[in-house]
């Protein structure tokens, strides 16, 4: 998604990863009650940051765009653009390994903002045009298509808005359970309530529609990112922006979805209130290690806390950064 930011063409690329890279090392541990080093807040430390791709290709294909990331096996993990390409990064330098070109049954590009790497090695994708999920080979052929509720399709089919429907989509743990979360409202429902839709696996391995819940955004804010926790809960990412002032990213923990259809939340951070390390903003930014993320996995857990990755989307536009933020969560 890119919320109200203009595209513009790059000229040229800047050649090396390592001439942009600038990632923080983590601080040593401390006891848990006294404040962690580079808080964010008392359940929140930042531990680095990276803009080691911004503005770089590989094989050819533009590193940016990047709207989702997941872990995929033994280090690495997967991040997706949104125009159509799936990377797999070396967890720790953050390089790419490969680039695998993903498009749709009819060979059109993706507008593609959500990813699992499942049990089984295959990719579940989510595009947020018609909206749709479906499932990829490692190497990238369509598998097959999970059904959608007519009422989360793009207008005039349905009632969800262009560009803002499917952005997160997570597997809870145990695999039986995919969640889809949307950005913005439906059409006729209050302005700050946005639908998750669910699928169960089947006996067979795939998936069936099931349960919708309903979770309350902050005021002008919508869901970037949705990422499971290994209890079952949800790591949510609220994301806005206004020109001439700059992003808002907040991250929530919301309720485990079951029982009742709405997700109660907790704030753990607003990253506005993280340390900058050193950072730059090529904009107006509340604090200049801001950008626009879009993308977040849980990519390992030690000492009672989770190791959270985020990505920001940097939609080929000369004035955003495409920027790995590495956080210490206590969830």
């Amino acid at each position: 998604m890119r919320p109200r930011m203009l595209r513009t063409s790059l000229a040229t690329l800047t050649t090396s990863l390592a001439a942009a890279g600038c990632l923080i090392a983590a601080g040593p541990a401390v006891a848990q009650e006294r404040p962690q080093r580079n808080a964010c807040s008392p359940a929140v430390s930042l531990t680095g940051y990276s803009d080691a791709l911004d503005k770089t290709t590989h094989d050819g294909t533009y590193v940016g765009n990047l709207s989702a990331l997941a872990r995929d096996g033994r280090g690495t993990v997967a991040s997706l653009s949104d125009r159509s390409a799936l990377f797999r990064l070396d967890a720790r330098s953050l390089r790419p390994r490969d680039v695998i070109p993903l498009a749709d049954e009819n060979g059109a590009a993706l507008d593609a903002e959500g990813l699992v790497a499942d049990r089984d090695g295959t990719y579940l994708v989510s595009s947020e045009t018609e909206p749709s999920v479906r499932r990829y080979s490692r190497t990238g052929e369509i598998l097959g298509r999970l059904p959608v509720p007519d009422a989360l399709r793009t207008a005039p089919e349905g009632r969800a808005r262009a560009n803002g429907s499917f952005e997160g989509l997570t597997l809870l743990p145990g695999g039986r359970t995919l969640i889809a979360s949307m950005e913005y409202p439906l059409a006729g429902d209050p302005a700050d309530l946005v639908r998750f839709q669910t699928w169960q696996r089947t006996g067979r391995g795939d998936f069936r529609a099931d349960a919708q819940y309903t979770y309350r955004t902050d005021t002008g804010l919508g869901v970037s990112e949705t990422t499971a926790t290994p209890d079952g809960r949800l790591l949510v990412l609220e994301r806005g922006f206004t020109s001439g002032v700059g992003n808002t990213v907040r991250l929530y923990l919301s309720d485990r979805p079951r029982g009742g259809t709405a997700l109660g939340k907790t704030l753990l951070a607003d990253l506005a209130d993280c340390p900058s390390l050193g950072a730059t903003a090529k904009q107006p930014q509340p604090n200049p290690l801001l950008d626009n993320f879009e993308g977040m996995a849980v990519t390992g857990r030690s000492k009672g806390r989770l190791d959270v990755l985020l990505v920001s989307d940097d939609n080929q536009n000369a004035v955003q950064t495409t920027r790995f933020l590495r956080l210490r969560v206590r969830a």
